[in-house]
């Protein structure tokens, strides 16, 4: 089965999961068509269905509560409970219970896209060896949060050119249409569980962002609070695409909370899962980071080595599984990433010319 009847029948199981906004699935279906990258972004239920057949050796690795959908730009910041910087993994939609090597494969494979469309300067090998290196070192030692305070002063520079202006960004989320459609009652209900006081008005925005998840249902609250804008967005949440799959007869149990509670980690207070919504504080310092707006001034290596120790922390979770895990990379050889990264590229790339000559709008 080609990419695009993968697509098809991905978006006819979803459909009955999730009440599907179809103009942002158009909208995600002209962006898989741009680039190669996105179309990894968007495509996650193509890659949990053929990566255990093209990397079927590491598919038989040690299991770990994992992000799945990881890539280079699943990384953001936000504000812990005391008021500190906090970076690493900001999506968990596709947590599952998947080998080690899934989550560490997509991310080397997401780095390499990045490399070639200019945003990172570096050899493929050299980007296997630094995710591997600090996810490695990481799991050895038991992991710890990447506080951006005294510590990783130069992660923290490289995040905080890309945080945006105030001025700019709320101006940019007044400009959000208003919703006119019924809101379901479980959004309201998660929106309004996450507000600093009760009763409060807000205008109730549509907004579009991601793309794995274009198509899934976002409300934004907007209002002023004690003479400020403050924003809480609702997004609907559907089980994992790896239920689609594999695992199609599954309890299709939704991991988002669980793998939150489980990884070494200083949560985001203002991120919470409510029935099928995960329910969020939008701020111009709670953001997903893109490498193209930041100035890595020759830290590459760095902030990969840094994206594998957080991997690392997020795999932490299954504390079970990690003697398992360290004697199972252990045992390969020096190139075992690297080798898989290329397979899996080499399918992205192929998947993607497929879907720019016959996918549809």
């Amino acid at each position: 089965m080609n990419v695009v009847k993968t697509t098809r029948h991905f978006e006819e199981w979803l459909a009955r999961h999730t009440q599907v906004v179809k103009k942002d699935l158009r909208l995600k279906h002209a962006s898989m068509k741009m680039a190669v990258f996105p179309f990894l972004r968007a495509t996650f239920y193509r890659w949990a269905q053929i990566w255990p057949e093209i990397c079927a050796d590491l598919a038989k690795a040690p299991r770990v509560l994992s992000v799945g959908d990881l890539h280079v730009e699943n990384f953001g910041t936000w504000r812990d409970a005391e008021g500190r910087l906090i970076w690493g993994v900001n999506d968990f939609d596709e947590a599952y219970i998947l080998p080690y090597t899934n989550d560490l494969i997509r991310l080397s494979v997401s780095a390499h896209l990045a490399s070639a469309a200019g945003h990172l300067s570096l050899k493929r090998k050299d980007i296997c060896d630094a995710i591997l290196d600090g996810y490695l070192e990481t799991l050895r030692h038991g992991g710890a949060p990447v506080v951006l305070e005294e510590q990783d002063a130069w992660l923290r520079r490289i995040a905080l050119t890309d945080l945006r202006d105030p001025v700019r960004y709320w101006h940019k989320m007044e400009e959000l249409p208003t919703v006119k459609r019924n809101v379901p009652v479980g959004a309201i209900d998660a929106i309004e569980h996450l507000m600093p006081a009760h009763n409060l008005k807000y205008r109730l925005a549509s907004r579009v962002a991601g793309l794995g998840s274009l198509g899934h249902a976002r409300f934004v609250a907007l209002t002023k609070w004690n003479g400020s804008w403050i924003a809480r967005e609702a997004k609907a949440l559907v089980p994992s695409s790896c239920y689609w799959a594999g695992d199609r007869h599954g309890s299709h149990k939704i991991l988002y909370e669980t793998i939150l509670t489980r990884a070494v980690r200083c949560p985001d207070p203002f991120v919470h899962l409510r029935g099928h919504w995960i329910v969020r504080r939008l701020s111009p310092h709670c953001s997903r980071i893109e490498l193209a707006g930041l100035e890595l001034h020759g830290a590459e290596l760095r902030l990969l080595q840094a994206m594998g120790r957080e991997t690392a922390n997020i795999h932490l979770g299954t504390r079970s599984a990690v003697r398992q895990v360290l004697l199972h990379a252990k045992r390969q050889n020096g190139k075992w990433l690297h080798n898989a990264t290329e397979l899996m590229l080499k399918r992205v790339i192929d998947d993607w010319k497929v879907w720019k000559k016959q996918g549809y709008e």
